[in-house]
């Protein structure tokens, strides 16, 4: 019983496995109810366990070497596997008389079977009869003696409808036994299959096997899958499942008959165009009524459909007028321009600031002169402005070249500090070329060492 202990645990482990790839199969199981014959004689040998001669000699010698009856004295159990293959259990009762050659009063004998069945392809079946071939292994009790078997054979499969089939099988079964009254034996099977189990967990009446949504009851024509809105077009492939709709727009409806399906139609009771996301444009400024601020007048898109103000009347419109409000010139970004007398006002300042004597630096009282520059400055945001820096004729020329250009980087350094943008100032010396004043007093020379601002046209 150990061996047989081993075999059952696994058989069971191939029948766990079978039964997960076949949870989605229909009607998995199969227990069929038959009789079975037992002949001893066509398997070649004799009381003795001599050799008679040729195999599956007096095969269908019913009447003298099977040993049968009437009873119900066979059942078995099967699950289905794949398409090809099936798993199952069978066990069988029959007493015998006929031993070959021999005979004998009636001896029990009984078995228990493991089955594995393989399906052969279609082309192999004839007028709706299915063949198969069958192997596997059991336990076989004679009498009070009792043997391992290995077992192969084949059979047919009468179908009489998807539940219900009528099965033939013949069985040879080797008895691992030689010093027992056991022998190699064959077994005919006859009985009626039943197949059950079958599943339609939403009871739409489609099988879970055929049911594409077997928890959605459905319709037949769908797989077993639903169609809410009855538009012909299963939920799955329906973009508006609860709304009946067109097929040309995946079940979706399109109310206003525009082209646009409702769920895409930004105006859903008002005909526009696709390009509009469904959608009219009365001023065809290419903006659509629902988001056009002017939906009456052109305007570009960037303004919301209206057209651009120019609040200044500078002609310059205000979104690229970085001075709206005040009257300025195109080539500005419709800001105005220093005015000639800002421009004197900031030269005036320049010829001030109180630079010491051959050098750069800023003098003490510098921060309320250059505090207005960058006053100014900033109410002219958008000029850029030019640093020209001038020395007297004290000292070496070369000298007074530097010295002027860093006397007009002091100014920008100073203004930069003040808030004025890098990029809207520029320097430039000139040195003792352009004096202002004489340079043969002290006055004049004071005079010339200054800085003059210029503005970029």
């Amino acid at each position: 019983m150990k061996k047989l202990g081993k075999i059952i645990l696994v058989f069971a482990v191939l029948f766990y496995v079978s039964a997960t790839v076949a949870q989605d199969k229909n009607n998995q199981w199969e227990i069929t109810f038959g009789t079975n014959a037992v002949d001893f004689h066509p398997v070649g040998t004799d009381s003795g366990n001599n050799a008679t001669g040729q195999w599956f000699s007096e095969y269908f010698n019913i009447q003298e070497n099977w040993n049968t009856q009437t009873a119900i004295n066979t059942i078995a159990l099967s699950r289905y596997g794949t398409e090809a293959v099936s798993y199952g259990l069978r066990g069988s009762l029959n007493s015998i008389s006929r031993m070959g050659n021999d005979r004998m009063s009636g001896k029990r004998i009984a078995s228990l079977d493991l089955v594995v069945a393989y399906n052969l392809p279609e082309f192999f079946s004839i007028c709706n009869i299915d063949p198969f071939l069958e192997a596997g292994t059991g336990y076989t009790w004679f009498g009070n003696q009792k043997s391992m078997t290995m077992n192969a054979g084949m059979g047919v499969s009468f179908p009489v409808n998807d539940k219900v089939s009528i099965k033939l099988n013949s069985t040879y079964k080797h008895a691992f036994n030689d010093m027992q009254d056991l022998r190699a034996h064959f077994q005919h099977n006859v009985g009626v299959a039943v197949n059950f189990g079958g599943k339609d967990s939403d009871r739409d009446g489609v099988y879970d096997q055929y049911d594409d949504c077997p928890n959605q009851p459905g319709l037949p024509a769908f797989n077993g899958c639903p169609d809410n809105d009855g538009d012909g077009i299963e939920n799955s492939k329906d973009s508006c499942p609860d709304v009946a709709g067109l097929l040309e727009f995946n079940g979706c409806p399109d109310t206003d008959g525009d082209g646009t399906p409702d769920a895409k139609d930004a105006c859903v009771n008002e005909a526009g165009s696709i390009e509009m996301g469904g959608c009219p444009d009365s001023d065809g400024d290419g903006v659509s009524d629902n988001v056009d601020g002017c939906d009456d007048v052109a305007g570009p898109t960037e303004n919301n459909g209206c057209p651009w103000p120019d609040t200044d009347g500078d002609t310059v419109l205000d979104k690229d007028d970085k001075c709206p409000n005040v009257v300025g010139l195109a080539n500005n970004f419709g800001c105005p321009q220093p005015s000639e007398e800002i421009i004197a006002k900031l030269n005036a300042i320049g010829a001030m600031i109180p630079f010491e004597l051959n050098k750069a630096k800023l003098g003490p009282k510098v921060k309320g002169l250059l505090d207005e520059v960058a006053s100014i400055m900033t109410n002219y945001s958008q000029t850029i402005f030019i640093l020209e820096g001038h020395t007297d004729n004290s000292g070496p020329k070369t000298f007074n070249q530097k010295l002027s250009e860093e006397r007009a980087s002091s100014v920008k350094d100073y203004l930069v500090n003040l808030g004025i943008s890098s990029d809207r100032m520029s320097t430039i010396g000139f040195g003792e070329d352009k004096p202002n004043a004489s340079n043969g007093t002290r006055k004049g020379r004071i005079n010339n060492r200054r800085v003059e601002f210029k503005v970029v046209d």
